[in-house]
Formats: structure tokens, C-alpha cells, sequence
């Protein structure tokens, strides 16, 4: 086990120690016990233990106090004004420029954009129509980066499997010229996701003209999901979408009972060159560090095409800006900087944090103590969860235990912290994502019904309580969170 080395200088005698990452660049460790007890010194205990008062006025001027529904309010004016954001568009570069004159209004500091490259896909027409046996029409959503068919669309006979270990079974012969339907059974996002990411290489391979996708999502109304898609290199790119979960389970056992069918599918989708697009940053100036041991809060502004993207990640965004307005207002200024990054062309991939990590790769361990990432919905918050070494988790599950008066105390680890922030958190910097009751989300998750109607003001109000609590503790406590970084 670790042992505790406690480093005592002028800043850090009242209570005993300060952070040998904030004094001299050292690093605190303190034992954690093989079965997740841990050894916290008792000054920093009574450190942590000290930020209760100002958690809960935090939570009470959020949730029942003067800024109480304004955090919705905000949302509900930006996804209205702008709608949805798809990378390489015009409404996402306009909603930045709103954003960043929005931040400067409310008084946050060094609000600037930094470039980052975006892919740039556009949606064209797109239709689907069983016509053999019968005619039905097909709702579907080409998926990101698919490639269109030719001028009139194409007529082929559909081959429907459940999963890839079915279709590795199928000899190319009887896949070449069809329409390949993959309907799979929903597992999770995670392990379900692998169908629209890779199914258009996958029937291509075997000489198919397109591919029809279950849309990812463990329930439907016959609602469509898009998402993006990933070609393999030197395979043939064909059309790919996802059609509604009804219909794919429809196409499937019509194919099982031996019926011939036919598909006309029309996409006159089209990848474009990719374009210039802009990560926005907004930051609280911490009163102590400003450049090093920052915290950032983040979510990501872009969305897809369809929906007003208010939930993924509308929500992530706005309790990241908004947390800093707040505690701004209320008069709380950490010693550390607090940093609002809300990251571009994350659909596609990840893109803006890519370009981040790379702009800023000089003096990151320097820079960064801590990132937080909401991107899984704000629906009614549990806690956080937390990726980063075991001495980092003894402090911040003392940390979630002050979150009482949010009812959002859970604590999970591991995590990868979120997509974005993964750039740092999977080589060693710690990290937490919001942990929240969201079991509809894959609901709406890319598909039209990602609208302010799935958004409650309550609860956004409680997500961004717990935001900028949590970010404010983090920012503000004489010690730095321990980290492993691997360059």
C-alpha cells in the first residue's frame, strides 16, 4: 500500500498538509485498502468535509433559488433559435457565435473558440419502399458518412440476418447484388452499436449494393435512429441506414419464412470535404492557479440532423456553461481555474476533443487536474462516475458523499469518463461523468424525438447543481488529484 506523504507549507497549515502538486509538484498518495476503503489523512477528511455548507447553497439557489428554471430556459432558447447542429453545417457555426457572445454576458473569462477539423456529411433525399411482396413504405435515416445510391435509387431482393455470426454463414454468391437487412437483438448501446457502425463493410465484403440496419435503440414507435458509421478501408462503400426497429424484425421473418422480397432504396446522401469547425471555452479564473491544475466541465454543442439534439448533448452543454455562470453569480471562485469546454464534431467521432488534445499536448499534465463530461443524458441525477487511480478515488468519493442535498451521491467506477475527455482519461488523468436515471435515453437517443420535451426543468436544475458543486470542490481543495499520465 501506498504511504501518506503530507508536505506542510504557509497555505496549507490550517489544515495540517497541502497538495505537493500544488506546492512543489510532488504528488500526495494515501492507502486505499484492497477491499476500496481508504486511509484519507484526517486534515483532508475535515477539508472535504468543510465544502457541506457551500454544497448546499449551492444546490438551493440552483434548484429552488433565483436561478431555478433558467438553466431549461437557456436550453430551450438555443435548440429554438438554432435546431439541430450536425457538424460542417451553418447552424452549428452560428450556434457557437451565439454561445460565445451568451458567455460573455454573463461574465465568464477568457471566452474564445479554438479551431478543429469536422467531417462534413449532408443528407439528401432519402426513401425506402418495400415493393415484393407488397408495397411498404420503409422510414429510415442514412447514416453518417454513408455514400448515396445512384440517380432513381436501386431495386434489389433483401437477404436478413440477426446477427454477423449468421451472415458469416452465408457464401458470397447468395449476398452479391441484394440488400442486406440486419436485424439484431438490442444487448446495449455498447455492444449493439458494433451493427451500424460496421455493417455496410461487412456486407459489402460479400458483394452486397446496400445495407438496411435495426436502429440502435431498445425501443420504438416506429422511429428511425441515425448515428455514424465507419467504411473499412479498400472496401467498396455502399449505402447503409437504419431503418425502425418494427420493420427490421418485419424483414427478417418474412426472409426466415423463405419470402421473396424486394427493396427500392433512394439516398442521395453525400460526404463532403471536411471543414473548419470551433471547440467554444468559457472559464471561471481560479483566484490561486489559472493556467495549471485546471478543471474542466464539458459537453458537446454539436448534434445530428434530426431532433434538435436538446438531449445529446444540448443538456451536457448547458450545465457545463451555465455551472460557471452561476457560481460565478453566487460569488464562488475556486483557487483553481474551472474551464467550460463545449466540444464540436463529436458524433463523427470525436473530433473536437482530437484537436483539443493536440493544441494543448505541450504542458498537459501541467495544465489539467481534473475533467468532468456530461454526455449520457440530464435526466434526474445519481451521483458521478469516476475513472482515474486509486489515490484520486479515495478523495472524490468523499467528495460525491457531499452531494446530499441533490439526493445524488452514488458513486461507479470504473468508467471511461465520457467520450470526449477519454483522450486524457484513458492515459491516466482523472475523470468523473454524470451518473443519472436515464434509462429512456437510447429512447431518443438520434432520432427525432430528441426534443425539449424530454427535458425536465427540475431536473436539469439538479444536474447543474451537482455540475458546478462538484467542479467547485474539486477546483478549490488544497490538494491536486493524483494522476498517472502515460504521454
Amino acid at each position: 500500500m501506498a504511504s501518506v506523504i503530507l508536505y506542510l507549507t504557509a497555505a496549507g497549515l490550517a489544515f495540517g498538509f497541502v497538495s505537493a502538486g500544488v506546492a512543489d509538484n510532488r504528488i500526495d498518495t494515501f492507502d486505499k485498502h484492497g477491499d476500496g476503503s481508504c486511509d484519507l489523512p484526517d486534515a483532508l477528511l475535515l477539508e472535504i468535509h468543510s465544502y457541506q455548507p457551500i454544497v448546499k447553497s449551492i444546490a438551493d439557489k440552483i434548484v429552488n433559488g433565483e436561478y431555478a428554471g433558467l438553466t431549461w430556459d437557456s436550453l430551450a432558447e438555443l435548440v429554438d433559435t438554432f435546431g439541430a447542429r450536425v457538424a460542417g453545417s451553418q447552424q452549428l457555426e452560428k450556434t457557437i457565435d451565439y454561445v460565445i457572445d451568451k458567455m460573455q454576458a454573463d461574465g465568464l473569462e477568457n471566452v474564445h473558440t479554438e479551431n478543429a477539423s469536422v467531417p462534413h456529411w449532408v443528407r439528401g433525399y432519402e426513401s425506402a419502399e418495400l415493393v415484393k411482396p407488397f408495397r411498404k413504405n420503409l422510414p429510415l435515416l442514412g447514416l453518417g458518412s454513408s455514400v448515396g445510391t445512384p440517380r432513381g435509387g436501386i431495386i434489389a431482393e433483401v437477404l436478413a440476418v440477426e446477427s454477423f455470426k449468421e451472415f458469416e454463414t452465408i457464401p458470397a454468391e447468395q449476398v452479391r447484388g441484394k440488400i442486406v437487412v440486419f436485424s439484431p437483438e438490442w444487448e446495449s448501446y455498447g455492444r449493439t452499436v458494433v451493427y451500424r457502425s460496421q455493417a455496410a463493410s461487412v456486407a459489402s465484403l460479400k458483394g452486397a449494393v446496400a445495407a438496411l440496419v435495426r436502429s440502435i435503440t431498445p425501443f420504438s414507435i416506429g422511429s428511425p435512429h441515425t448515428g455514424q458509421q465507419h467504411y473499412q478501408d479498400g472496401v467498396k462503400k455502399i449505402p447503409v441506414a437504419c431503418i425502425t426497429v418494427e420493420d427490421a424484425q418485419m424483414l427478417l421473418r418474412k426472409y426466415r419464412r423463405g419470402e421473396k422480397m424486394e427493396i427500392h432504396l433512394e439516398m442521395e446522401d453525400k460526404p463532403m470535404e471536411p471543414v473548419v469547425s470551433r471547440n467554444t471555452i468559457g472559464e471561471l479564473v481560479g483566484t490561486m492557479y489559472t493556467n495549471t491544475s485546471v478543471v474542466v466541465v464539458s459537453g458537446h454543442l454539436d448534434s445530428w440532423d434530426v431532433g434538435v439534439g436538446a438531449m445529446d448533448d444540448g443538456g451536457g452543454a448547458i450545465i457545463s456553461w451555465k455551472a460557471l455562470t452561476y457560481l460565478k453569480a453566487m460569488g464562488l471562485r475556486p483557487r483553481r481555474t474551472i474551464r467550460a469546454i463545449l466540444w464540436t464534431g463529436e458524433e463523427e467521432g470525436l473530433y473536437g476533443g482530437a484537436a483539443y488534445k493536440e493544441g494543448h499536448k505541450t504542458q498537459e499534465q501541467e495544465e489539467f487536474n481534473f475533467f468532468f463530461e456530461s454526455d449520457i443524458g440530464t435526466f434526474e441525477p445519481r451521483g458521478l462516475d469516476f475513472v482515474g487511480n486509486a489515490d484520486a478515488e479515495c478523495i472524490f468519493r468523499e467528495i460525491v458523499k457531499l452531494m446530499g442535498p441533490l439526493n445524488a451521491t452514488e458513486f461507479e467506477t470504473p468508467t471511461d469518463g465520457g467520450p470526449d475527455i477519454s483522450h486524457w482519461t484513458s492515459r491516466g488523468f482523472p475523470g468523473a461523468s454524470l451518473l443519472n436515471k436515464n434509462e429512456k435515453y437510447f429512447w431518443f437517443h438520434h432520432s427525432a424525438g430528441d426534443t425539449m420535451a424530454v427535458e425536465d426543468p427540475k431536473n436539469l436544475d439538479k444536474c447543474v447543481a451537482l455540475w458546478a458543486a462538484a467542479a467547485y470542490v474539486v477546483a478549490d481543495l488544497t490538494v491536486n488529484m493524483p494522476k498517472d499520465v502515460i504521454p
